[in-house]
């Protein structure tokens, strides 16, 4: 999900709550004739639109009316939830936006910033006639206007800005694509690490007594890319691990909540993770033959990966009269990557989010991908998910998404347009690994997820807070999902000697 890692969601305080709570109870009393229950869809647009006292009534019509079915009700429910998570995302007025920016411009004029307002550079909406701004679009500024990431304090130069390791020309690269040259093989150089990923829940987030249900986020053995799993511990002791065939998969956790205190949950696994390199021909690929296995990556799956005409008239403006499917895809990955990557929304507050990246002029690493996944498919080049999280030798580590694109007659190989062109000091050995992530990926990435937006095993009750991706976790207790704004999150990871043979096997359940 987000490429920079941000805190978790900042909660709102008492203040704030209440605030929230009062504006949601007066769009809900601003509604008082009764409606019939509209088209979920239409409900769908009247929240993107900022219309939230229509959707109200909406809502409110269609949870009161015996014709709807419980499962369409929550439906319509989650749109009312949807709302809540867009005011926690968007809580900045102008001024509040102009402050912020002032802290690392000082002596900002308002000739500036209005020209960066009116340029769309500050991500805002307006709600029910009210312009707020998304809590991220101060520092997202500095992201999307080299003019105002000159004009930045210098000593603040590189605040929230800090780029990953492999995000430029590194050792690792050429390690792995000569390693994969010399070998012939596409999988090497791997490296074997034990993680450790928590999950907390507040203190007294949740009636003392009551039992928390938590979910964190657990990969599967996927050969060439990671193997040897080995589960090692819980806390507490007491787990279910989801079958391997889980495309997002989990570890599922209980335990009682206590008065006063934080309740704490966390595995710790080993793996071994493997880099990979595809030398490419592009006079060798051919279009693919469209088997039953592929189908599915090559069809729409509403809502976030749509066939819109604003997409195929994008696509077409990349492409132009290109036949061959790795130079179409060459010229999607370079269209995406030229988007500006910033900091984004909760995507659970998205509706369509191949569509918002496009029209936002700016997204993150999942809101890339799922833009490009969507292009290729578009071009009858099968692409798909997957996501987890990059780690480091050093300090650095991250949520990420990524994906996978099929050539023929290469099969299923890598992309990561986020991380896209390396842009190195022109020597020969930068050259070389210039295209690395169109066809390769570094050994620091574990995937946790191999779709998006797929049930977990044991499922959910309620709304997850993360609809989409999966690296956090999630939880819930018997009264409801519990938000990101009432738990925290942590991955620690250790790197171990490097891997040799019979390095074990999935341990203990």
């Amino acid at each position: 999900m987000n490429h920079t890692l941000a805190n978790r969601t900042a909660s709102p305080g008492a203040a704030r709550g209440r605030r929230l709570a009062a504006l949601l109870a007066a769009v809900a009393l601003g509604c008082f004739a009764a409606q019939s229950a509209a088209p979920l869809p239409e409900v769908i647009a009247a929240v993107d639109a900022g219309r939230f006292q229509d959707a109200e009534a909406q809502i409110a019509a269609a949870l009161g009316d015996p014709a709807v079915s419980p499962a369409k009700k929550r439906d319509y429910a989650f749109q009312r939830e949807r709302m809540r998570r867009i005011l926690l995302d968007f809580s900045l007025d102008e001024q509040g936006v102009r402050e912020r920016v002032r802290k690392q411009i000082p002596d900002l004029t308002e000739a500036e910033f209005a020209r960066w307002n009116a340029a769309g550079l500050f991500e805002r909406m307006t709600i029910d006639g009210r312009t707020v701004y998304f809590n991220r679009a101060p520092s997202n500024l500095f992201r999307l206007s080299p003019e105002a990431a000159a004009r930045r304090d210098p000593a603040l130069s590189k605040l929230g800005n800090a780029n990953g390791p492999m995000e430029s020309p590194n050792p690792h690269h050429s390690e792995v694509r000569d390693a994969a040259l010399a070998q012939g093989r596409r999988h090497v150089a791997p490296r074997r690490l034990q993680v450790t990923q928590s999950l907390t829940v507040d203190a007294d987030a949740v009636p003392a007594g009551e039992t928390v249900r938590a979910w964190i986020p657990y990969p599967r053995a996927l050969p060439g890319q990671q193997e040897h799993l080995r589960f090692l511990t819980s806390e507490p002791a007491r787990h279910r691990i989801a079958p391997e065939s889980a495309l997002q998969r989990t570890v599922y956790l209980e335990k009682p909540a206590r008065k006063g205190q934080p309740t704490a949950f966390s595995i710790t696994y080993e793996l071994t993770v493997y880099g990979q390199y595809v030398d490419i021909d592009p006079e060798k690929v051919v279009p693919a033959k469209i088997t039953p296995e592929l189908a599915p990556y090559l069809a729409e799956r509403p809502p976030h990966v749509v066939f819109t005409d604003v997409m195929r008239l994008y696509s077409a403006q990349a492409v132009g009269d290109e036949k061959n499917p790795y130079r179409i895809a060459r010229k999607l990955f370079d269209a995406v990557d030229r988007i500006p990557w910033a900091g984004a929304r909760e995507y659970s507050t998205i509706s369509n989010i191949g569509d918002y990246t496009l029209h936002a002029g700016h997204g993150d690493c999942g809101q890339q991908t799922l833009l490009l996944i969507t292009l290729l498919r578009m071009n009858g080049i099968p692409a798909r998910w997957q996501s987890g999280w990059i780690y480091s030798d050093g300090g650095y580590d991250n949520m990420h998404d990524w994906g996978w694109l099929y050539l023929a007659p290469y099969g299923w190989v890598p992309m990561d347009v986020t991380f896209g062109r390396l842009h190195g000091d022109g020597s020969a050995e930068s050259r070389a690994v210039e295209n690395f992530y169109l066809g390769g990926f570094d050994a620091y990435r574990i995937a946790f997820n191999d779709d998006y937006g797929r049930d977990f095993v044991p499922p959910k009750r309620f709304e997850r807070s993360e609809t989409v991706d999966l690296q956090r976790g999630e939880a819930e207790w018997r009264g409801g999902n519990l938000y990101f704004d009432q738990w925290d999150y942590h991955f620690a990871w250790k790197m171990l000697p490097p891997p040799g043979d019979g390095a074990g096997g999935e341990g203990k359940r």
